[in-house]
C-alpha cells in the first residue's frame, strides 16, 4: 500500500514530524479562536452547506445561467471534460497568441490537471507566484498541503532552495530576507508575463462573475499586467447569487488559515480595457461524483484545508503520503473516485475520529464517506483481505474477542517501548482494570 510506504519515509526523521505536526496543529488552534469569536459560525456552516446542497442538486441550471451572463461580460467560456482537454485548451489559448512567459497564482485544479508539466514540455515557461508554490516549483515538488503548499519544508529547507536557484546567502534563514529575495525574483517575472493564469474560488451565476483569494496579491498582479487572463475552475465553485459569496468568504479564510478573511477578495466582473479573459470549467469525473448519493456532498469542499490540518494521520504522515494532488481526509474520498486501483489505499488512511467533519465549514460528513469507501474498495486486491478475515472472525464472537483484548493489554503493558518504537508516539498508562471489568463488578446483580 503506497501510502504506508511513503509514510515511513516521511517518518524517517521524527524531529520533523514533530515540527510538522505542531504548525499544522497550530493553525488548527487558530481556527478555533477565531471562529469561538464569531457567534453565527454554526449557522453560516449551515447556510453555506446548504446553499451548495442546492447547486449541486441543480447544476445544470446554474452551469447555464453563469455561461449566459460571462459570455454578456465579455468572457470567453471553455468546457473541458477532462484533464488531457483543459491542458490542450489552454495551450491553444497560449499558442495563439504567441505567448511562452506565463505567470500562474495558486490553483489546485490546474496542479490536478498537470498543466505545468504540460506547458513546459511544449516550450512555456510556468512561474507559480504563491511563494509556497515557487518554493516547491524550485525544488521540483509537489505541494503537500492545499493551502499551505511548502508546510512540509522548514525556512533554513527554503533558504537552501533559494540559495541554489536565486544565488542568496545560504547561512540566512531569515523569513523576511527571504520573502524579500522571493520577492525581488518575482516581481521580474510579472513584469515579464505574457499571460496570467488563476484558478477560481467562487463563480456567481446571478452576475457571471468569478472571485479569486489571495493572502499575497500574486493573483491579482498576474491578470492585471498581461493582456490574456486564464481562469480554470471545477464546475463546483459556482454559486447561485452575489448575497451568497458574502456567506462563503466568511468561512473561508477562518477555516484556512485562522484569518477573519483573506488579504485580497478580487470579483473579475468584467475584462479590463485591452484585455481578453478566458474561463475554462472543468468536469474530470465530478459529474460522476454528483451521481452518488453517497459521496456526491464531497463536491461542496471550500479548499480550505481545515481537515488536513486537524487530521491525526495527516499531521503525522506528510501531503506528499497520499500520492495525489489533494491529500488527507477529502482527497482520500475524492481521489478514488479518479482511480480506485491507485488511490484505494487512502480511505483507509484514517482513524475516522471524525475531527475533520467536525471543523468542515460545509459539513461534509467526511469520516462518514472514507467509512463508505472502506465498505467498497474492500474487494479490491490491494486490500489486505486476510486482515479484515482476521478481524471479522474475532469481532464478531465475544469470547474471541475478549482473548484478543487481554493479549493486547497484555502485549501493550509489557513491551510498550517496542510498540511506542514502532507507531513514533508514546502509549498511555495501561489502567488497572478494563471498562467491562469495572461494569460487571458494578452492574453485575442488575444484569442477572
Amino acid at each position: 500500500m503506497k501510502h504506508q510506504v511513503l509514510t515511513k519515509k516521511f517518518l524517517g526523521s521524527e524531529e520533523r514530524v514533530n515540527w510538522h505536526n505542531q504548525a499544522l496543529l497550530h493553525v488548527r488552534f487558530k481556527r478555533d479562536n477565531t471562529t469561538q469569536k464569531i457567534p453565527e459560525w454554526e449557522e453560516l456552516r449551515e447556510i453555506a452547506s446548504q446553499i451548495k446542497l442546492h447547486v449541486l442538486s441543480n447544476i445544470k441550471k446554474y452551469v447555464e445561467q453563469f455561461y449566459i451572463n460571462t459570455t454578456k461580460n465579455g468572457f470567453i467560456v471553455h468546457f473541458a471534460k477532462d484533464a488531457e482537454e483543459l491542458n490542450s485548451i489552454v495551450y491553444q489559448i497560449l499558442s495563439q497568441n504567441n505567448i511562452n512567459r506565463v505567470v500562474k497564482s495558486k490553483s489546485m485544479l490546474t496542479e490536478e490537471c498537470g498543466l505545468n508539466p504540460f506547458l513546459e514540455s511544449r516550450g512555456i515557461e510556468v512561474i507559480d507566484t504563491d511563494l509556497g508554490e515557487r518554493i516547491v516549483q524550485l525544488r521540483k515538488e509537489h505541494p503537500s498541503h492545499i493551502v499551505l503548499p511548502a508546510i512540509h519544508l522548514k525556512k533554513e529547507d527554503v533558504a537552501e532552495t533559494f540559495s541554489y536557484y536565486l544565488n542568496t546567502d545560504r547561512n540566512n534563514a531569515d523569513p523576511t530576507y527571504l520573502t524579500r529575495e522571493a520577492r525581488k525574483h518575482l516581481r521580474e517575472k510579472f513584469l515579464q508575463a505574457q499571460a496570467g493564469i488563476t484558478g477560481v474560488n467562487f463563480a456567481i451565476a446571478e452576475t457571471g462573475g468569478f472571485v479569486v483569494c489571495t493572502n499575497e496579491g500574486n493573483a491579482d498582479l498576474g491578470t492585471t499586467i498581461p493582456n490574456i487572463h486564464i481562469a480554470c475552475m471545477g464546475v463546483e465553485k459556482i454559486i447561485p447569487k452575489l448575497k451568497d459569496l458574502s456567506i462563503f468568504l466568511r468561512i473561508l479564510a477562518p477555516s484556512a488559515t485562522g484569518q477573519l478573511i483573506t488579504s485580497y477578495t478580487t470579483i473579475f466582473q468584467k475584462p479590463n480595457p485591452n484585455q481578453t479573459v478566458h474561463i475554462v470549467i472543468l468536469d474530470n469525473g465530478r459529474s460522476r461524483i454528483l451521481k452518488h448519493d453517497d459521496f456526491r456532498n464531497s463536491l461542496k469542499c471550500i479548499r480550505c484545508g481545515a481537515c488536513l490540518n486537524t487530521c491525526p494521520v495527516y499531521r503525522r504522515s506528510g501531503g506528499h503520503s497520499y500520492h495525489a494532488t489533494i491529500p488527507g481526509p477529502i482527497g482520500s474520498i475524492l481521489n478514488p473516485h479518479r482511480n480506485k486501483t491507485e488511490f484505494g489505499d487512502l480511505p483507509f488512511a484514517s482513524t475516522l475520529c471524525g475531527s475533520c467533519s467536525n471543523v468542515c465549514p460545509v459539513k461534509i460528513d467526511i469520516h462518514n464517506q472514507l467509512f463508505l469507501w472502506r465498505q467498497e474498495l474492500k474487494d479490491i486486491k490491494k486490500m489486505p483481505k486476510s486482515i479484515f478475515s482476521f478481524l471479522r472472525n474475532f469481532m464478531s464472537d465475544p469470547k474471541k474477542f475478549m482473548i484478543l483484548h487481554k493479549i493486547a493489554r497484555f502485549t501493550t503493558k509489557f513491551t510498550p517501548h517496542f510498540i511506542e518504537k514502532k507507531i513514533k508516539r508514546n502509549l498511555p498508562e495501561i489502567p488497572p482494570k478494563t471498562f467491562r471489568q469495572i461494569y460487571l463488578e458494578q452492574y453485575h446483580d442488575k444484569i442477572k
